[in-house]
């Protein structure tokens, strides 16, 4: 498999349709030997699921590599504030009054700065993360500026056409003044795009299907 042809195709792709979004490649499961290439290639936006995982891979790399820009996309327990906020650049999994608390008191603790996303449970599902819609601005009032929010994410159903979700995010992130949108991934970062998605989050398209 060759992974950097697999990058240069989606980039191909999404510029002749006028789109330019930051790819974060989902590398979880993946060893740093099958993810080295794109690295040495330049690509420098990576996406991991777990905190313990990513440690593991990615600590030194990023001692080595200071430009690497590395996005927690899976969800967060309270416990793993200290090491996400250590390792991570930005956190996509914000959902929780509790979390918030834990991950002041982390940036506090360790004088550093993260950049965050907060999760929308976009299509209402029991077994997702993520809070209502309706709880956003609740949630927002909660943070009052002490986490540097940046934007929304969501992770749409899987059996339904995912548009009418982005499109809900993007309205959702306008009225409350949040330039940033995380979505779409190997399946739909096309229609993400069709929705301003600033970063996508793409891994088997990339890396291969996951054993």
């Amino acid at each position: 498999m060759n992974i950097i042809q697999n990058f240069k195709n989606i980039k191909d792709e999404l510029s002749s349709l006028g789109y330019n979004p930051k790819i974060v490649a989902v590398s979880k499961t993946f060893s740093i030997d099958h993810i080295r290439p794109l690295i040495e290639f330049g690509h420098r936006i990576f996406g991991e699921n777990k905190v313990q995982e990513a440690q593991k891979k990615w600590t030194k790399i990023k001692q080595d590599i200071s430009d690497i820009e590395l996005h927690l996309i899976g969800s967060l327990q309270r416990n793993k504030a200290d090491d996400a906020v250590k390792l991570f650049d930005y956190i996509h999994s914000l959902d929780s009054e509790k979390l918030v608390t834990a991950l002041i008191k982390s940036e506090k603790k360790l004088n550093l700065k993260r950049k965050y996303f907060i999760q929308i449970n976009i299509g209402g599902e029991i077994q997702k993360s993520g809070i209502d819609s309706n709880n956003l601005l609740d949630l927002l009032k909660f943070i009052d500026g002490q986490l540097d929010v940046v934007g929304l994410m969501c992770i749409p159903p899987f059996d339904q056409d995912p548009e009418n979700h982005f499109k809900n995010l993007k309205s959702l992130a306008d009225e409350n003044n949040l330039s940033m949108l995380s979505m779409g991934m190997t399946a739909d970062y096309v229609k993400a795009c069709k929705y301003n998605a600033n970063y996508i989050r793409v891994g088997s398209k990339i890396f291969g299907a996951r054993k």
